[in-house]
């Protein structure tokens, strides 16, 4: 697979050599590593990018749906509405980028995504009586994105929203509803709505850097538990909660209730973690969760290795 290199290996065995915060006290030294959940520093390891190597985006521009013509019909997007207000921002942006500080609705909000957890999530930045601006530390956690605040420098899960490290250790962020969606979908159920416009950075937007990393068998950079029921590693899973919905499942299915959810499938959107080209990758589907009263309810589209990492006590909802 092009996206584990020479470099990235080697980076592999340096981190795991140096699984120790004092080796990364220069990079952070505001960090307060003596207030922390993390029991085994060897679960940390640098994803290759130094911190902010990968740069968040801060208070993001905006146009008209009718005035965005580089987005393919079947290329995903982040939906984020909070009131009235509606915003798309695209895969093919956060990609290369990971966070997007932003305000939607008056509420000041972090859009979020890993790509090797294929986790797309959105947090409330207050905490507190601050508002918190995120980046992105270039370490990760079981293949996951660690996030950090500017204001305290401490370290953030983006799975599961909570701090592991400094001032913040044991908070958590509030997740809003949010979904992923082709853009096509988007534009039809959002003609009043805005996209977020293309940032200005030399970045190759619109091309994956982690070709066929869905198809393979095994996690960048992981060393976990593979998940179990024979559950393919990188499998799409949907997690609310502590429960998890296999992909499969649901696309057979088309809308299953359960668990206090309604969670249904159906076609149109592209990975954007196989082809080349995120326009043309396979199909995975869009996925939207309510609850009885037909609100949306916060949740994550993951990949079955990250949520067994994180949940190792979760349940697997295989069946009826």
């Amino acid at each position: 697979m092009r996206f584990i290199t020479t470099f990235a290996l080697a980076v592999f065995c340096a981190s795991a050599a140096l699984a120790d915060p004092a080796f990364w006290r220069h990079e952070w030294p505001d960090t307060d590593f003596t207030n922390t959940t993390v029991k085994n520093w060897a679960e940390i390891r640098s994803g290759g990018p130094p911190k902010d190597g990968i740069p968040s985006i801060q208070n993001p521009s905006f146009i008209d749906l009718a005035d965005e013509t580089r987005l393919n019909p079947r290329e995903p997007v982040i939906t984020v509405k909070i009131g009235p207000e509606v915003r798309a921002y695209p895969i093919r942006y956060l990609t290369w980028h990971e966070i997007v500080n932003d305000t939607v609705g008056g509420v000041p909000v972090a859009v979020t995504f890993c790509p090797l957890c294929n986790s797309a999530l959105v947090f409330d930045r207050r905490v507190d009586e601050g508002i918190l601006e995120f980046g992105v530390s270039g370490k990760l956690r079981n293949s996951d994105m660690v996030m950090y605040d500017r204001q305290t420098e401490s370290w953030w899960q983006q799975a599961t929203a909570t701090g592991i490290a400094g001032h913040f250790t044991g908070r958590e962020l509030r997740q809003l509803p949010s979904w992923m969606e082709s853009w096509a979908q988007f534009k039809d159920a959002h003609p009043g709505a805005q996209v977020m416009d293309q940032p200005d950075w030399p970045r190759r937007y619109g091309q994956n850097p982690y070709v066929n990393y869905d198809s393979s068998k095994r996690p960048f950079l992981y060393t976990g538990e593979a998940p179990p029921h024979g559950v393919p590693a990188l499998m799409r899973v949907v997690r609310v909660g502590d429960r998890a919905w296999p992909m499969e499942r649901l696309a057979k299915a088309g809308e299953i209730s359960e668990a206090g959810v309604v969670i249904s499938w159906r076609a149109g959107q592209a990975s954007a973690l196989d082809a080349p080209s995120i326009a043309k990758g396979k199909e995975v589907g869009t996925i939207r969760v309510r609850d009885g009263q037909g609100r949306d309810v916060p949740h994550d589209v993951m990949f079955a290795f990250a949520f067994h990492a994180f949940w190792p006590e979760g349940q697997w909802m295989l069946s009826n």
